[in-house]
Order: structure tokens, then C-alpha cells, then sequence
């Protein structure tokens, strides 16, 4: 697949690079190319994100920082159990315990919300830095979620993280999970509370707090470029002859 000029593969994160130095120069440039596509893609082309990953995972498929590129392709395309393949051979490298969260929710992905509920109370959670273990709490909330145990994802997600009034990256992604747990539990007030703390927190714009609010509040977004030329000639028709004031005298005043 054509990787542009300008991306020389310089771009990569310098641990990960430093991954590729077992690789002789010039397969290590093409992975790291390939590798900064995979970066560039992930959010707004998932589908070529993955072709590129799975060029690299053919080229090195020894490199840990590979096979985790390759995981995060594969799960953001919705191949789950192909993202947790990759997720456990990355971690059988490193002996790391990041991934742990994400390949839990790959368990929910591939309909084993049982087995996600069992990967959070396992020995690693507790290695993970706090970052891991809020992640690994939402991932907790959404299998209770899929067990049809809401009021337990209420639960799940209430703790000191929660109650804190520090921002954190994460703190907008938990307090809205928090408002759509309590939603679905039927305490609407709460919900929009912790909508609205949610968008305090999100300074990214990670999530779509904002319309949720709106919602909850009856508020209807139309819009304008999406109405039929016939309606719009009609409101544009109406509106000129508002416009037109009956003179005094018996004349017309435009």
C-alpha cells in the first residue's frame, strides 16, 4: 500500500523505535512507516489503518510494539477476537499489564461479558497504574451492562475517582459512563447532573455529553441544509410577504 513521501517513519514514538532496532535499517524504516499510517488512520480510516498493521505484522511480527499495533487495528474494526490474539502475544513479549483492560473489553466484544467481569478481579488489575484501573472500571460497568445487571454498572463505577474533583484525562469518559448508567437505571435528574459535570471535564471533546443534555432536555437540533428546496422557497416566500406594509394612504410600502 502507497505510504506518502513525507512520512519517514521519524514519527514513531522513540521506545517503539527503539523496538525496531533489531531489525536490520531498512526493514526497520519500512515497519516504522508503515506504523506511523497505522497512528495516522486509526480514528478516521480504521478499515486502512488495518491494511497498513497487517503489512507490518508480516514484516515483524516479533516486535511486540507490531503485534500491539496490530491489536489496536484489528479491535477498531470490530475483529475482537483477532485484536486479542495480538493483545496476548504483545503482552507474552513485554510481561507488561496495560493491554489488560482492553482485552477484557475484547472479551465483551466477542459476547463473553462474563469473562471481562473475571479479568477485572484478577492479580493485574491491581499492578496497573490508576489510569489502567479506570478503564478497567468501565470495562467492569459495560459487562454488568451486557449481563442486564444495571444497577451493579452503577455501582461499579462509583468510587473515590469519581467523587474527585480533580480533571484527569480520563475523568470526563467515567462521569459520563456514571450518567448513562444511572439513565438506564431510570434516575434521570442524577443522569443529567453527571451529564453536565461529564462536559465540564471534556476539554477534548470525547464524548457527545453536550447532545445528551440536550436531549434529556427536549431540545431538537434541525437542520437547515437538510430541508426540501420546496419548504425552503415556501419560508422564504412567507417571510417577503411579512415584509410588505399596507400603506396609509390605501397604497402598498415595500
Amino acid at each position: 500500500m502507497p505510504i506518502p513521501e513525507d512520512v519517514t517513519g521519524h514519527e514513531i514514538d522513540p521506545d517503539v523505535r527503539q523496538e525496531l532496532l533489531s531489525l536490520p535499517k531498512t526493514l526497520a524504516e519500512d515497519v516504522a512507516r508503515n506504523l506511523v499510517m497505522v497512528a495516522n488512520l486509526l480514528d478516521e480510516d480504521p478499515e486502512q489503518a488495518y491494511e497498513y498493521s497487517r503489512i507490518a505484522l508480516r514484516l515483524a511480527s516479533r516486535v511486540a510494539a507490531v503485534r500491539e499495533a496490530a491489536g489496536f487495528a484489528a479491535y477498531a474494526t470490530g475483529k475482537y477476537s483477532e485484536a486479542l490474539a495480538e493483545f496476548r502475544a504483545a503482552r507474552r513479549m513485554t510481561g507488561s499489564v496495560e493491554l489488560w483492560p482492553v482485552m477484557a473489553d475484547c472479551e465483551r466484544g466477542m459476547g463473553r461479558p462474563e469473562r471481562a467481569m473475571a479479568m477485572a478481579g484478577e492479580p493485574e488489575v491491581q499492578r496497573l497504574d490508576k489510569a489502567g484501573q479506570v478503564e478497567m472500571r468501565l470495562v467492569a460497568a459495560g459487562a454488568r451492562k451486557d449481563m442486564g445487571q444495571a444497577d451493579a454498572a452503577v455501582v461499579t463505577l462509583q468510587g473515590p475517582e469519581l467523587a474527585s474533583n480533580s480533571i484527569q484525562p480520563w475523568t470526563a469518559r467515567l462521569r459520563y459512563a456514571y450518567a448513562d448508567a444511572l439513565l438506564e437505571v431510570g434516575r434521570e435528574d442524577e443522569a443529567r447532573e453527571w451529564f453536565g459535570k461529564a462536559l465540564e471535564a471534556d476539554q477534548g471533546g470525547t464524548t457527545d455529553a453536550s447532545d445528551r443534555l440536550a436531549e434529556l432536555d427536549g431540545v431538537e437540533f434541525v437542520d437547515a441544509l437538510g430541508e426540501e428546496d420546496g419548504e425552503v422557497e415556501v419560508e422564504v416566500e412567507a417571510e417577503a410577504k411579512a415584509e410588505v406594509e399596507v400603506d396609509p394612504d390605501g397604497g402598498d410600502k415595500h
